[in-house]
């Protein structure tokens, strides 16, 4: 099939959504246009890639200044800045031009991705109203960015995020309502999410509501390592460092769990990996027994060496990426309730489960302490993954939501 693939950022190994669908949809067969945005160079650059497998690659840039503009003037309307964050005409028109051609349509679906593109999937809609061969539209809008706003609010560690959420939190529940009757299908990536949605004030979903479509994870690229590489007493923190949430958890694992397993392992280590840290995560540098790496080349040495891979998550949405990855590697993984919310991994077995900061440090040292359970709680992780994640079987999914639509 011949599919337009819409993505308000450039997608790559921390965008690993739209970019692992967009390979696995073109190894399949399929037509696929990809349109993005980009903001840096390095974005720009990665996005080349794209031009060797699909069927075009339009890349236009959204300066940091442009989206700075559009939430200026965004502040005073009831439209929220996430809506109008990635705006650039420019891009909207070529995206016009695409689909208002005047032959049999050149697309057979359209699906466009997050809260921040769902603006152009309006557009759009908008060029082919009317049209006798109208093209479905899917907007996966990932998470419902309303519930994460609502957990930051109150959760965040950072002053701006928490002020910045509520000031965001109605109108973003107003317009996520909204949207989930202007799709033919609306996507989420957990279950949670879609009973965020359907619980929306004036939400009115369109039949049975948003559909959902979970993460995968590169089973061939995040792979188990030697075990005899494992370094004992590490510990590894993953994520994109400027992200609240992960700001949040970063400084939560660091200033209320951590202490305690220091006491306890006086020799353990904490590796926290992730582009852009925040200044209070890179503060967090400060202690000898933390590292803060800041952007790293690849993330998998040290999922690969770690002894155990933490996610102590105080709120989020959707699925989170770093556990897959970890549990991948077959590193044994301790989070908690709300990291792993969106899987379905059997706690105690395939991953460990605690809330409490003294419970999930106990847990953190017994596993430093116990090699043998380690073993076989990463390979639990990884067994599930692979019967769970792949990317194969999401992608499969995927292309039936597609092949119903076309059908009707």
């Amino acid at each position: 099939m011949r599919i337009l693939y819409v993505v308000p950022y450039a997608p790559n190994l921390i965008r690993v959504r739209p970019y692992n669908f967009i390979r696995q949809l073109s190894q399949r067969g399929h037509q696929v246009t990809v349109a993005a945005l980009w903001s840096e160079a390095w974005e720009r650059e990665g996005l080349e890639e794209f031009e060797a497998y699909c069927e075009q690659l339009i890349a236009v840039r959204v300066s940091k200044l442009r989206s700075g503009w559009n939430c200026l003037r965004a502040l005073p309307t009831s439209t929220p800045l996430q809506a109008v964050y990635s705006w650039q005409p420019s891009f909207a028109e070529r995206l016009k031009q695409l689909v208002a051609r005047n032959e049999s349509p050149p697309f057979d679906v359209l699906h466009i991705e997050h809260l921040r593109g769902a603006s152009y999937g309006l557009a759009l809609k908008a060029v082919l109203q009317g049209s006798p061969r109208p093209i479905p539209v899917v907007w996966d809008s990932v998470d419902c960015i309303s519930h994460l706003f609502r957990q930051a609010a109150t959760r965040s560690r950072r002053p701006a995020s928490r002020w910045l959420t509520r000031l965001e939190l109605s109108r973003t529940q107003k317009f996520e309502a909204q949207l989930l009757n202007q799709f033919e299908r609306v996507l989420v990536t957990s279950s949670l999410d879609r009973q965020a949605f359907l619980d929306l004030p004036q939400a009115a979903a369109n039949g049975s509501g948003p559909m959902v479509v979970a993460n995968g994870v590169d089973l061939s690229y995040f792979s188990p390592g030697d075990p005899s590489e494992r370094k004992p007493g590490a510990i590894v923190l993953s994520g994109k460092m400027s992200y609240h949430a992960n700001v949040s958890m970063a400084l939560h694992f660091a200033n209320d769990i951590f202490p305690a397993v220091l006491e306890a392992e006086p020799e353990a280590k904490l590796w926290i990996v992730g582009k852009n840290p925040s200044a209070s995560v890179r503060a967090l540098g400060r202690s000898p027994s933390i590292v803060v790496t800041g952007e790293v080349e690849d993330l998998r040495p040290y999922l690969r060496q770690a002894s155990v891979a933490v996610a102590p998550v105080t709120y989020g949405a959707g699925i989170q990426n770093k556990v897959l990855e970890a549990m991948a590697c077959a590193t044994p993984v301790v989070a908690t309730s709300a990291a792993a919310r969106a899987l379905e991994a059997d706690p105690g077995q395939e991953l460990i489960l605690a809330d409490e900061p003294l419970a999930f440090a106990a847990n953190v040292v017994s596993l430093l302490r116990d090699p043998k359970r380690r073993r076989s709680i990463g390979d639990a992780g990884r067994a599930y993954a692979e019967r769970t994640h792949s990317w194969g079987k999401m992608t499969a999914r995927l292309e039936n939501i597609y092949d119903e639509l076309i059908a009707n």
